[in-house]
């Protein structure tokens, strides 16, 4: 068993001696980039593998296909050092690799059911490469799949490899946060490994060793289910607190307020307790109706998480709400909207709700102009259709407008000078999506300040 590479450099970390592994990780979308980036960082061999010929050679070149901060320096330094290589031969890859990663999409059918059709064929794919001289192998699903979906890989490999390959099949879902994923890989909260083999659960806790990071050893099956109700949970969380935000907002008590005093009970945390204009991204809205689909299949239906989708969704229909309330009419009014990427510190637009936002602000007739640092070209693909003015500078998108929106929270966004912003918009409304500005500092500065879930502020002159 070719477990470990005794030939290479004995790394130290942490007070721990172990040895470089070689690993292999199928796809670049941003889990996968990401965690192949991370693994090279803490001294393995790793071989990234792409379809893309485009893409892979972009990336041979330092060329970033997504925005991560510190990502990019990672891999430059990386591949100089010779640890992270990216290649389209996935042969190759599983030839050379110990243990080899799936990190492939998996799309939301529309009634919520995940498409495998990508980790079908990428199991396919492992096992006409795989040979017994060999030795032995472990494929890692890394990408979010429904419970059940380690087992049909296995079969898979198995039915188009033959008897004499051996391997095993493991669980190690992710939890990246977009905009803090280096972080969240080098400094984990728990890594889980579900799997049934004793051999390939420490051969995968090598892997995780230099992280120094708690080992969740769990089975197959739980690993699979914690990734989807562990995102469920945190979606919960946030619907629940924007649904506290509307009452608090008919009762005049302020959710900032009221987040803090739920949340200093340890058994609940501040985390993810911030109201706004909703959740969305690639995991929350797609691992919700994921999570949902699996437990109608199970017959066992999560009627919460439905609850959890359509708070979620009356959020935004609120915020629109209290914009026509303002405005009455939307039709020929200048709004200005700061953000369009799903959150702060990333250029993903996938569900995001400030794209919903501009959308349905363009579909009512609004003049919108929109900014985001790093998500206008992302934003744009997503808003085609919707005439939106780019604009390439924060303050310069306010220009004449009648509402600024703030939709992403970026710390740029709540630094903002308000007082150049006052002058530059038509009429001096705020209506701030994410809480992210101080309400004082606005009508310091002459504007009429709304938030979610708290009270509207007014500038002395009009209280």
């Amino acid at each position: 068993m070719l477990a470990f590479r005794v030939e290479s450099a004995i790394i130290r970390a942490n007070a721990y001696i172990y040895f470089p592994m070689n690993l292999a990780i199928i796809g670049t979308g941003y889990v996968g980039l990401t965690t192949g980036t991370c693994f090279a960082e803490v001294g393995h061999n790793v071989i990234c593998v792409d379809n893309n010929q485009k893409k892979v050679e972009a990336l041979r070149q330092g060329k970033m296909p997504i925005y991560e901060p510190d990502l990019e320096d990672m891999i430059v330094s990386n591949v100089s050092a010779g640890r992270l290589a990216f290649t389209t031969d996935l042969n190759e890859a599983v030839a050379k690799s110990d243990i080899i990663f799936i990190a492939v999409p998996t799309p939301p059918h529309e009634d919520g059911s995940v498409d495998l059709s990508f980790i079908e064929a990428v199991s396919h794919e492992i096992a006409d490469a795989m040979r017994p001289e060999y030795g032995y192998r472990i494929v890692v699903d890394k990408s979010t799949v429904p419970v059940s979906t380690g087992r049909k890989v296995y079969e898979v490999i198995n039915r188009y490899a033959g008897a004499d390959v051996d391997v095993d099949v493991v669980s190690n879902p992710e939890f990246l946060r977009e905009g803090s994923a280096v972080q969240d890989l080098m400094n984990p909260d728990r890594v889980v490994i579900g799997t049934n083999s004793q051999r390939a659960m420490d051969m995968m806790k090598r892997v995780y060793q230099p992280f120094n990071a708690p080992i969740v050893e769990v089975d197959l099956a739980s690993a699979e289910l914690i990734k989807h109700a562990a995102n469920s949970f945190l979606a919960l969380k946030i619907s629940y607190i924007n649904a506290v935000s509307q009452v608090c907002e008919k009762s005049g008590a302020d959710v900032e307020l009221v987040a803090m005093g739920i949340g200093m009970d340890k058994r609940i945390s501040r985390n993810f307790l911030n109201a706004g204009l909703g959740y969305g991204g690639s995991c929350f809205p797609k691992d919700v109706k994921g999570f949902i689909n699996i437990s109608h299949q199970l017959g066992a239906p999560l009627h919460l998480l439905e609850e959890v989708e359509r708070i979620n969704a009356r959020q935004l229909d609120h915020f629109m709400d209290r914009l026509r309330e303002k405005l009455w009419v939307l039709r020929n009014k200048r709004i200005a909207v700061w953000g369009i990427a799903f959150k702060q510190n990333t250029d993903d637009v996938r569900e995001s709700v400030a794209v919903k936002l501009i959308r349905r602000l363009c579909e009512e007739g609004a003049i919108v102009s929109a900014y985001d640092p790093k998500a206008m070209e992302t934003g744009a693909k997503a808003l085609e259709g919707c005439e939106v003015n780019y604009c390439d500078d924060m303050y310069e998108c306010t220009r004449d407008a009648e509402v600024l929106v703030v939709a992403t929270e970026w710390k740029q966004f709540a630094n903002a000078n308000l007082q150049r912003v006052r002058e530059l918009m038509k009429l001096p409304i705020i209506f701030d999506g994410r809480n992210v500005m101080h309400g004082d500092n606005a009508t310091h500065a002459g504007f009429e300040y709304h938030s979610i879930g708290r009270k509207s502020l007014y500038p002395k002159e009009q209280a």
